[in-house]
């Protein structure tokens, strides 16, 4: 496992460098190599990180790469393009294992007339309201991330881009609600680690109640989707619990109207077990088929809110994609290759930026000044 190979690294460094580390890192704080270790086994199992604990984990990543004798391991597999086509550049005549491609399927990248229009109609009806979920002039439009170690690495990022964006509305609160080890399953069936629980602090934490969050990103995955069986069983298990979430989600927020969702980000470079590809680049078809089943009112009585792709993450590594300028390198990556770098987590957080305040179902709720006028009528 890498985090057995991080802390023999670590502590092998110690032992060779000794005095000599110190004296070079005179300049800054002496890395406490136990504390370091410590801080890479929690970031392996996708617990998060404050932002001063990750900054202290890179540094002594940093300094130990720059060290002789203190270099990264070999990757077992480095995949700079693993040969799978992005689905937003698949055409109506491309398949993936029987599977059509294009976010919306049949090589189309854009949701159909009929489920935009009641995209925009939801949309339309965002508005600042009170904690008790009426509409008001000082009220707040809640907006929550949902998911796993990657989503909320990638969302604090957002959260800190995006309240600094002059564009954003001064009503829209943004809380991440994802939490790390917190897979779609943990979600769906919560255990002793209850993600709902920790929600509703963090919720408490930002003043914001349940009916004032009218928005969710959610980006999810299931560890070790090998164990669930080739492609496609694997991503239909993921579906399933994403089901169960979304369920769990509208019945907790009454007024939650729009779920942007997104899949993983790639995963060539992975050390480890927990998600490599190609189940990173299938994990997205539970996504499509969510999406396309809600269209085609194949999702029955489940309660959900309005589902539409978010931005799409998955690029062919450095081989990137047609659609945008997306390459994904082993820089974009932490020391697991799994999880996202300092570099990693801002590329998505650019990308859910970009996303808001050009979406046309996003941008009516996001942008400052584009909540006021809305109408006040009820739904």
């Amino acid at each position: 496992m890498m985090h057995r190979t991080f802390s023999g690294i670590l502590l092998t460094t110690v032992g060779l460098l000794g005095l000599g580390l110190v004296h070079a890192l005179a300049q800054e704080e002496p890395i406490d190599w136990n504390k370091a270790k410590q801080l890479h086994q929690r970031f392996v199992r996708g617990e998060k990180l404050t932002d001063e604990e990750q900054e202290y984990h890179d540094r002594a990543a940093k300094a130990l790469r720059a060290k002789g004798g203190a270099k990264r391991p070999p990757l077992q597999s480095i995949k700079p393009s693993a040969g799978l086509k992005p689905l937003s550049d698949m055409t109506a005549e491309d398949r993936y294992k029987g599977q059509d491609g294009g976010l919306y399927g049949g090589g189309k990248n854009e949701p159909p007339e009929k489920h935009l229009n009641a995209a925009m109609q939801q949309a339309k009806l965002i508005r600042p309201l009170n904690a008790e979920g009426r509409p008001s002039e000082d009220g707040k439009i809640g907006f929550v991330s949902i998911g796993m170690s990657n989503t909320t690495q990638e969302f604090s990022a957002f959260v800190r881009l995006a309240n600094a964006d002059p564009a954003e509305s001064p009503k829209v609160v943004i809380i991440d609600g994802a939490q790390g080890g917190m897979t779609a399953r943990a979600w769906a069936n919560p255990g002793a680690r209850n993600p709902w629980h920790v929600l509703d602090e963090r919720l408490r934490q930002a003043g914001v109640s349940e009916n004032q969050v009218q928005v969710a990103w959610i980006k999810q995955a299931n560890a070790g989707p090998a164990n669930e069986g080739e492609f496609p069983e694997h991503a239909k298990r993921l579906k399933s619990d994403m089901v169960a979430l979304l369920n769990k989600l509208k019945d907790k927020f009454p007024n939650l109207r729009i779920a942007y969702l997104s899949s993983r980000i790639y995963a060539g470079y992975a050390r480890i077990p927990l998600n490599p590809e190609p189940y990173a680049y299938e994990s997205a078809f539970a996504v499509c088929w969510l999406i396309q089943d809600q269209i085609a009112g194949r999702l029955g009585a489940v309660k959900s809110p309005l589902l539409l792709w978010g931005p799409y993450l998955w690029a062919d590594g450095e081989k990137g994609r047609k659609a945008g300028d997306l390459v994904w390198k082993p820089e974009d990556l932490g020391p697991d290759g799994t999880h996202p770098s300092d570099n990693g987590r801002r590329k998505v957080a650019a990308l859910l930026l970009r996303f808001v305040k050009t979406d046309p179902t996003a941008k009516i709720w996001f942008a400052k000044n584009a909540t006021q006028g809305q109408s006040s009528n009820e739904e």
